[in-house]
């Protein structure tokens, strides 16, 4: 198979395994989406989804969070791991989105990068998921399969992206980079990995990965 054919039998197969698909981080508005997502840095979104409805009960938007002590913000989100460093973000975003932005999450790439603890990652999730602006957050699901499927060459998650931008159509990014995430979880693990059960890479996948597998 070409290149564009990986990608269309990826699309289609995607498209009947998940023709619905939700968003793995519950939230109610922009602002909790943009907290959830800076809590699953190097966290599971289960255990991320565990977390925010105790921190999301005390504040749920910046002006009740930056009533909340730092201190106070790490001890509930402790067991999201890198707490320090996370609740220092939560309280210092959440001082920049009044100060600046009346409260409100912006609506732009470079705004929300320019916030504390916010990557490109996390400013793409956000940015498709809670605007419906076409991005294409690459997590560790996506970066193991674009490279398990032969979509790219593995080397980062910057190249990655690229590439996952330049073989999928822009109207599928927002949804697919969903369903490749969902699908990695169920049938394309990091660990216990079983190939009989992954269709998409037992098809297309690397020449190299399937020997290894044999």
């Amino acid at each position: 198979m070409t290149k564009k054919e990986r990608a269309t039998f990826v699309i289609n197969t995607l498209k009947d395994f998940y023709p619905e698909i939700p968003i793995p981080l519950d939230h109610k508005d922009p602002y909790t989406l943009l907290i959830a997502v800076l809590l699953s840095a190097q966290c599971t979104d289960v255990r991320v989804n565990q977390i925010t409805p105790i921190l999301f009960a005390k504040a749920d938007n910046p002006y009740d969070m930056i009533k909340m002590s730092i201190e106070e913000i790490k001890n509930i989100i402790r067991p999201c791991g890198l707490s320090p460093m996370k609740s220092r973000g939560i309280h210092g975003l959440s001082h920049i989105l009044i100060d600046k932005y009346h409260g409100e999450v912006p609506q732009s790439f470079e705004a929300l990068e320019a916030l504390p603890a916010v990557g490109h990652k996390t400013a793409s999730v956000v940015m498709s998921q809670a605007f419906g602006v076409p991005a294409f957050p690459v997590d560790t699901h996506i970066h193991r399969l674009m490279y398990r499927w032969n979509l790219s060459n593995g080397k980062n998650v910057v190249q990655t992206e690229k590439d996952a931008k330049a073989i999928f159509p822009e109207k599928l990014w927002n949804k697919l980079h969903l369903q490749i995430i969902w699908y990695g979880r169920e049938y394309s693990p990091a660990r216990g990995w079983d190939i009989n059960k992954d269709i998409i890479t037992k098809t297309i996948g690397r020449k190299a990965i399937l020997k290894e597998l044999d």
